[in-house]
């Protein structure tokens, strides 16, 4: 009750304009959720990413990314290279900055200063504000709310007996609402009944999308594809919720070990001793793990040769059920940032 009563307070000061919010003076699209992790911010920022580079409008243009960097060892406003490391500037910023060589991703937990730093002095056209539906004190010119097909938020409670992190009426403020890491199909009914526990509003768009996984992709330079070829592996993470991706996994391979560390878990010594032994005792295995992970296992010291080789990830995706969704997505994405950039 005392969490809950002191987020309505901070919403209803920031609502009624008692406290202070801004506005960039580039469009902003803020991807967020009202949950601890697990929605799967990462891959839908990178998927907004895809239709923004895809357009005629945004193609040529500067984008870019700014994200609190959580966990990461720096401090104030960094712009992330690509041979930067997890341990600086956090695991998610590198593996965009990675995938996306022509978009800026920087890192600041004062998210005003940040935008202004983009647009100043990078120049940025567009920001993608990842993880920043909790920081009032920056106005998002497009709210994308992610809610989790597994956990629904209307079935959920807030910390610490729940996982969720703000009110559930928060989710009014959201302009579009995606049902992420859904099954591939779901029918109308099913669709009908999620407007109606998520009480949209006439003016808010629904979409649903799920997780589409890669192949294995080597961690370190030295990965040896043969040991990929074995039915069995080891699955070690630390994400929220890695139970999609050891629903993928067991179509092919057998998980003869799962290791589990927290999510954005910084890989000590001793983890990689853990993994060690796993491989000693299943020496025909591949060391398999999540995307994210990877960009923090690399800083991990001492990661010995036999490791090396048999480490690999998976690359993941989120995509939206059917080419009409997608179709109906970029069109709601493109009008608003169109509308905003004209404001």
């Amino acid at each position: 009750m005392l969490y809950g009563t002191l987020l309505a307070i901070r919403h209803f000061f920031y609502d009624k304009g008692w406290k202070k919010s801004f506005r960039a003076s580039v469009p902003t699209v803020c991807i967020g959720n009202i949950t601890v992790g697990g929605t799967g911010k990462t891959p839908h920022t990178e998927m907004v990413l895809r239709h923004l580079l895809q357009s005629d409008d945004w193609a040529y243009r500067n984008l870019a990314v700014l994200s609190r960097g959580y966990k990461r060892k720096s401090k104030g406003f960094q712009l992330v290279p690509r041979d930067g490391t997890a341990l600086l500037y956090g695991d998610e910023p590198l593996q965009i900055a990675r995938k996306f060589p022509s978009v800026t991703v920087a890192v600041d937990k004062n998210r005003v200063r940040g935008c202004q730093l983009l647009t100043d002095a990078n120049q940025a056209s567009l920001i993608v504000l990842d993880d920043a539906f909790q920081y009032r004190k920056l106005k998002a010119d497009l709210n994308i709310v992610l809610v989790d097909y597994n956990r629904p938020v209307h079935k959920d409670t807030l910390l610490p007996w729940g996982r969720l992190r703000d009110l559930k009426s928060r989710l009014k403020a959201a302009d579009i609402i995606i049902v992420t890491k859904c099954p591939a199909y779901l029918d109308d009914w099913e669709r009908s009944q999620w407007a109606k526990y998520l009480r949209l509003k006439a003016e808010q768009k629904l979409f649903f999308t799920t997780l589409t996984y890669g192949t294995m992709e080597p961690v370190f330079p030295e990965g040896d594809a043969r040991y990929t070829y074995s039915k069995r592996l080891v699955l070690f993470t630390g994400i929220a919720n890695d139970a999609p991706l050891r629903g993928f996994l067991s179509d092919s391979y057998k998980i003869v070990r799962r290791i589990g560390f927290p999510d954005h878990h910084k890989y000590t010594r001793a983890d990689i001793g853990t993994l060690k032994a796993a491989v000693k005792e299943f020496p025909t295995a591949c060391l398999v793990t999540t995307e994210k992970d990877a960009q923090r296992i690399v800083d991990a010291k001492k990661v010995p040769q036999e490791l090396r080789q048999r480490m690999f990830y998976i690359p993941v995706q989120a995509s939206f059920l059917t080419p009409e969704e997608d179709a109906a997505f970029t069109e709601a994405l493109l009008a608003k940032l169109k509308t905003d950039e004209n404001r």
